[in-house]
């Protein structure tokens, strides 16, 4: 799947999809994208901004949610022309997809809404590519349905997203075998690493986390020679106002994408054995 300048495919060098959970404020923003584009230039990392506009799942009425799709949109063009990079951010109600797709080249489609026909259906008539979160419900094998409802609604330009699946109450798992039963869907797999450290409903009115172990966890994931990478960073998590116990601190961006793609490289640079 090509992609500007480059590929997104599970045998091609790392992509990674990074950014904020929610775009707090332009400013913020703009520095949290300069800070990715600097490093993923320096470690020759192919690069996707990430941003919401609305986070219409939160767990309270009284969380932020964001500037809303008008200001949002506007962040994320101002962003992607500055920097020169593509942009993601995701949609929750079918009317979205159109605007959207004329500023973004990645449409996601968050894991609550990836069975909702009318969603799915105007996302894939844009000419976007559309990336499904997998269900925390779903099993990975079930995604196949959903594949299947975008290409019918004509768009085979899809990216399929691991991101746990709900253990008991309050926690998520990664089954690593979920990346090769995604694989088998021909489609390029990303591991959203950040919300699999999710403990949703874990501090009453909003989801904690246990951001210790990002690293970790990604290299489980890129050891599983996949497209990419999603990861949310932040100045400050402690004061993010979404999802900080799962985001990474910016300060320790560069050292963790080193790691990252020094092991994405030689996962890659290995021979696959056939074991039937």
């Amino acid at each position: 799947m090509k992609l500007r300048s480059f590929n997104i495919d599970n045998k091609e060098p790392m992509i990674l999809m990074g950014g904020m959970n929610v775009l707090e404020s332009r400013d913020l923003a703009m520095k949290v994208a300069e800070k990715f584009k600097e490093i993923t230039n320096k470690n020759s990392i192919n690069y996707i901004f990430k941003g919401s506009f609305d986070k219409a799942n939160r767990s309270s009425i009284n969380s932020y949610r964001g500037p809303g799709i008008d200001e949002g949109l506007k962040i994320l063009e101002e962003i992607s022309n500055t920097f020169e990079i593509p942009v993601i951010t995701d949609i929750h109600e079918p009317q979205q997809a159109k605007v959207v797709s004329e500023i973004c080249e990645v449409i996601q489609i968050p894991a609550f809404l990836a069975r909702q026909t009318d969603l799915v259906s105007a996302a894939a008539k844009t000419n976007s590519i559309i990336q499904f979160k997998k269900p925390q419900f779903l099993s990975a094998q079930e995604m196949t349905n959903v594949v299947e409802k975008c290409s019918k609604a004509g768009n085979e330009n899809i990216i399929l997203c691991e991101r746990g699946n709900s253990f008991g109450y309050n926690n998520l798992v990664v089954d690593t075998l979920n990346f090769q039963i995604l694989k088998k869907l021909l489609k390029p797999v990303i591991f959203d690493v950040t919300h699999s450290l999710q403990l949703p409903g874990g501090l009453g009115k909003s989801t904690d986390g246990r951001r210790e172990y990002v690293l970790s966890l990604a290299k489980a994931g890129i050891s599983q020679s996949i497209a990419g990478l999603f990861l949310e960073a932040h100045p400050n998590p402690n004061e993010a106002k979404c999802d900080g116990p799962c985001a990474l601190p910016l300060s320790s961006l560069e050292e963790f994408l080193k790691q990252i793609k020094d092991l994405d490289d030689c996962v890659k640079n290995q021979k696959d054995i056939e074991i039937n």
